[in-house]
């Protein structure tokens, strides 16, 4: 990656590249991280801590929501999160609780827990999953003071984001378009870089290598809230299983419906360049 400065500047005299130099920017990216997934660690522990552990009172699903609640809660009274950045998780969690109660529906995966806080078969508590994406999108948004590079026109962006989301649903009644869809992010985002800070040192790299990197842990995060009983695919309802490879094209797809949202919002809002 190259060195950049100011937005995407190249740097006349970048840092001399050792291998201390190296590692020392890995560990402050990884804490960057780290600490923009903060949520998403806090989802993780409970389902493993709930699996394992009795709760009295309510049912799992319940207290699931009630920890997550206020956890969301405390990292907006603790600074953590904005309150923009609240109203984008908010979104991300109902966009993510109307497909999982399509999803649900159609038999694609279960909730097969008992619990009040349960709407159509989903517990609310699901929806926070997908608000975690969002949370972890805006801060490490903020903390690497992201810039985006030649984005795309925002009549490009939102048929395209709305396109993808639709295909969730769509596929179960008509063709799977999902490939194609994947092939016009490729063509619309072409030219798009991100350009984000780590220690003072501004890198970039294709936005759709970010896509897919991200897409990638999400789907090993899947796999860990299943194996805690987050929820269950069919072939799941026996054993835990891994989850098929192929869920990574999904993620994949769900990423950039998440990141083009949270740009267009952040361009919306004029906080974030965009050249």
């Amino acid at each position: 990656m190259k060195s950049l400065t100011n937005y995407g500047k190249l740097s006349e005299q970048p840092p001399k590249l050792t291998i201390k130099h190296s590692w020392e920017q890995l560990v402050r990216f990884g804490w960057i991280q780290a600490q923009s997934c903060l949520f998403p660690v806090v989802i993780f522990a409970s389902l493993a801590i709930t699996k394992f552990l009795p709760l009295p009172l309510l049912p799992r699903y319940d207290w699931l929501l009630i920890l997550f609640l206020l956890m969301q809660w405390w990292m907006v009274r603790a600074g953590l999160e904005t309150r923009d950045e609240l109203k984008v998780i908010t979104l991300f969690h109902v966009i993510g609780l109307c497909l999982e109660i399509f999803k649900v529906h159609m038999g694609s995966w279960a909730y097969p827990e008992d619990g009040y806080s349960k709407l159509l078969g989903v517990p609310l508590y699901s929806g926070f999953m997908y608000a975690s994406v969002a949370s972890y999108l805006c801060q490490a948004w903020r903390r690497m003071k992201v810039d985006l590079i030649k984005w795309p026109k925002f009549y490009f962006v939102a048929p395209l984001a709305f396109a993808i989301y639709l295909n969730f649903f769509t596929h179960h009644y008509w063709l799977d378009v999902r490939w194609w869809l994947a092939s016009l992010v490729l063509m619309v985002f072409w030219r798009s870089w991100v350009s984000y800070e780590v220690g003072g040192i501004r890198y970039r790299m294709p936005l759709a290598i970010s896509f897919v990197l991200i897409g990638f842990f999400i789907w090993i995060a899947e796999n860990i809230a299943t194996f805690f009983g987050a929820w269950k695919y069919p072939n799941q309802a026996e054993v835990w299983r891994l989850v098929h490879v192929g869920k990574v094209s999904s993620w994949l797809l769900l990423v950039i419906v998440s990141f083009l949202i949270v740009a267009t919002l952040k361009r919306i809002k004029g906080k974030n360049p965009i050249r």
